[in-house]
């Protein structure tokens, strides 16, 4: 199975701990999904805006079925996130 290295909280700095500090404001923890990328953090950085884009952006769909689509694409995607 092939494996990528996470960096810790301590390792990061620059981007990578602006975005560790964000998740950590907006979640209490930062999640897989946030930490797998932390080996790029400008995608990381990208990522998360695209996130918030997609959840929190103007939209047709409320929060609530913006949240029921992400659980049934990860539910159909097997992903445990």
């Amino acid at each position: 199975m092939p494996h990528i290295h996470v960096f810790d909280y301590d390792e990061t700095s620059g981007i990578a701990r602006r975005e560790y500090d964000a998740a950590l404001r907006r979640a209490g923890r930062i999640w897989n999904i946030v930490s797998v990328q932390s080996q790029l953090p400008e995608v990381m950085r990208d990522s998360m805006r695209i996130y918030q884009s997609i959840m929190f952006g103007e939209s047709p769909l409320s929060r609530a079925q913006r949240e029921m689509l992400a659980v049934v694409t990860s539910t159909a995607n097997d992903c445990h996130y």
